[in-house]
């Protein structure tokens, strides 16, 4: 894991949107060194702030396992639904005739929801704080400004495709919120209760 590019990479991310996708597309890393060294620890950080979060201060009555099952449904579902968004966004693509390339649609659901995954640490660890959550929409524009570069498309392709995908996305992690909801509840009260 190279945490010099984590950081590296969420700061110019953030902050110049623009640079940061010229540098995806030059370098152009594969999926598993993305994956590794960006998504992973962004996504098990999330579900570390989630088991905190539910251990010190929202778990007052329920065993400890609760909040282990919280943290882990939490890392489950940012990793299914980025992996199952980027293969909608790839089929969009196609759809779209922009091109089929999963490498391609993983990175931008990857990089662009890198706010989402920031915000949600702050928002998991304090329940408190969820307002900071509308700070994700940020992820919209480096969408946005991601899609131009990776796959420029026509003019008229990019509002259809940017509603596209904000519908995948959403529908995507709030199903996932929900199955994985509840299969963590039925596991903690069948077994742990």
């Amino acid at each position: 894991m190279d945490f010099r590019f984590l950081f590296q990479r969420i700061r110019y991310i953030i902050l110049n949107p623009a640079i940061a996708w010229e540098a995806i597309q030059r370098e152009n890393r594969p999926i598993k060194y993305v994956r590794g060294s960006f998504f992973l620890p962004l996504i098990i950080l999330v579900g570390i702030s989630s088991f905190l979060g539910s251990l010190i201060f929202i778990n007052t009555t329920l065993g400890a396992m609760f909040s282990v099952l919280t943290g882990i449904g939490s890392f489950l579902m940012l990793y299914g639904g980025v992996y199952a968004s980027a293969f909608i966004v790839s089929e969009i693509t196609k759809a779209l005739d922009l091109g089929k390339d999963f490498v391609v649609a993983f990175k931008l659901v990857t990089y662009s929801l890198a706010p989402m995954f920031i915000c949600l640490s702050v928002s998991k660890l304090f329940e408190s704080l969820i307002f900071v959550n509308l700070l994700s929409f940020y992820g919209l524009y480096i969408f946005w400004v991601g899609m131009e570069k990776m796959l420029a498309p026509p003019d008229h392709k990019k509002m259809p495709m940017l509603i596209a995908v904000t519908i995948t996305l959403v529908i995507i992690i709030g199903l996932l919120q929900v199955v994985i909801s509840r299969l963590t509840d039925t596991l903690y009260f069948t077994f742990f209760a």
